[in-house]
Parts: structure tokens; sequence; C-alpha cells
């Protein structure tokens, strides 16, 4: 079986010859994210035993002020045609954040057939770094990359390079990080909480999927992964996204040792579904002489020539 088939974007025969079941994608959504508020967190009575893990339907329904009826048929996934009022209502119910509220936003847009319009055209040659790119890449002093919405880490400047030698200690391809996440051993040293590592990629690529549930890549690279990776496969299950955008981040490098990582990701206004993430040490801190200890490693291996 090929591996645009052996996982869906969905629960598991979700996929459509297009792209997903947006239905089963709504339903599974809306279904993980009921799960997750207790009644003591939606300031409800419990209501002694109870058969389901986090609130009833009638319960979000009360909260959200609709029906039972009507909002059990919005679980379903019947999202098509529902006003702003109504997912900012589910939205409050369901006290989803930011991201989450974006992803049931971009599953309403695909029910109604709008996200297409939003999505950036499709391109038929592949991508390729322009050069004005590769040299504000290599301008910036600190680490960078250039990832894609499948987390293929197109691009990167010398000390990013350097940073992610792991990731592209594979020859094959393109380093991609959830490839790397999952699959290499040695993302286990290299995330000192790789756990946490694993939930981010997976809801990022998650949340990529809402954005555009037509992406093949996208598609493949799940199917793929969920082929080969319990822990993707479990996570995946969970339907979490995320916004990727600041914070800071840990990491274990084999020469520079231990790194605390702020970062900044923006989204380029040229190429859509791209983003630059750049990572910077505090002024004066054990990472930020380490970063020193990075360049001089960088400048001498050629392997990252």
């Amino acid at each position: 079986m090929g591996c645009t088939d052996r996982a869906p974007l969905g629960r598991g025969t979700g996929r459509t010859v297009s792209g997903v079941d947006n239905r089963a994608e709504v339903r599974d959504f809306l279904t993980t994210r009921r799960a997750k508020i207790t009644p003591e967190r939606a300031g409800i009575p419990a209501g002694g035993q109870r058969r389901v893990k986090g609130l009833r339907r009638s319960e979000v329904a009360a909260l959200a002020g609709m029906s039972v009826e009507y909002y059990a048929k919005l679980e379903r996934g019947a999202l098509a045609g529902v006003s702003a009022g109504v997912l900012d209502a589910i939205a409050r119910a369901l006290q989803l954040d930011e991201a989450e509220r974006a992803h049931l936003v971009s599953l309403a847009h695909e029910a109604n057939g709008s996200n297409a319009i939003l999505r950036p055209a499709r391109r038929a040659r592949q991508w390729t770094l322009r050069p004005s790119l590769r040299w504000s890449l290599d301008a910036i002093t600190s680490p960078a990359i250039l990832v894609n919405n499948r987390q293929d880490m197109l691009a990167a400047n010398h000390l990013g390079r350097a940073m992610y030698s792991d990731a592209y200690a594979d020859p094959s391809g393109v380093p991609n990080f959830a490839r790397f996440t999952f699959l290499d051993s040695a993302a286990h040293r290299f995330y000192p909480d790789w756990s946490l590592a694993a939930d981010m990629t997976v809801a990022n690529i998650r949340t990529a999927a809402g954005k555009d549930p037509h992406d093949k890549g996208v598609h493949d690279l799940v199917g793929e992964l969920s082929t080969r990776s319990d822990e993707f496969r479990r996570r995946w299950g969970s339907h979490n996204v995320r916004t990727h955008a600041t914070g800071t981040k840990y990491f274990h490098h084999h020469v520079a040792g231990d790194l605390t990582l702020a970062w900044e990701s923006l989204d380029l206004r040229a190429e859509p579904g791209l983003t630059l993430t750049v990572y910077t040490a505090e002024p004066g801190s054990p990472t930020e002489e380490a970063l020193g200890l990075l360049a001089s490693w960088a400048l001498t291996d050629q392997a990252l020539r």
C-alpha cells in the first residue's frame, strides 16, 4: 500500500480523492476539544458519575447558547454555512486557544469552499532559493532556517546548518523536522525534552493540514510517519494544533553542548507558506559563548561546507 493511503489526515477513513473528508476532520477536532474540558473547568456541576470524558454535547450546547440538536449536527461535521457568531460561541464554550480558534475557522472555510481562494497558488516547478533570500539568510549572524508547512528545512545560514547538523546528516534529501524527530535516534539527544518537541512538531503539521487539507506533501508525510512511528500516530490522533511564532527552545548539540535559545518565526510575504526562524542567545549567557564555539566548529567542519 502506498504511503498516500497509509494514514489519512482524519480518523481512519477520512481521505477523499481531492484531500480529506472535512466532516470527519471537524468531528474529530470538536470531539477531542470537548473531551479536554472538565465540568469544573467549564464552571458547571459535575452531576455524579459520567460516561463521557470531558463535557457532554448538551453541556457544550448550553454553554454556546444553542440547542443540543444543532450542536450535535455541527459536531458531526456540518460546518458549511455556519456564521462567525456560531463559531465564536463554540470556541468560547470549548475554551479554544488562538491556534485552535484559527483551526476551527479554517475547517469552516473548507466546508464552505472558501479556503481555496485563500491558499497560495500551487507551483508546478520545484521551489528554488532566490539569490536575494540566500543573501538575507547569510547576513543573519545567529542561526536562521527556512521551513515550509511540511516541516522541510529548505535552507539555512551557515550557523543554522551547524546547529542542525544532526538533521543534515541524512544525505537522502532535504532535512525534514518530522522525520528527524520521529525516525532518527539522534533527535532524542538533540532535544532534551523530546516529548515536547514531538508534540510541537505534530501540532505544526496538523495546523498546516487545516490550512490546506489538499496538500499532497502533507498527506504523504503523515502517511509515512503514521506507518513508521507509533509515537507519531498516537500524537496525530490528538488533533492538537499550535501557532508557531515565538518562544524559547532547548537543545543539546553534540559539539556546542546545551543551548537555550529564544526564537522568532516570520512569515515571508514573497514566499507564502514559508517561515523564517531566527534563534538568538541572551547576551552574556553560556549559550552565547556556546554559539561562538559552534561558529568556530562550523568554519572547520568540511561536512557543513
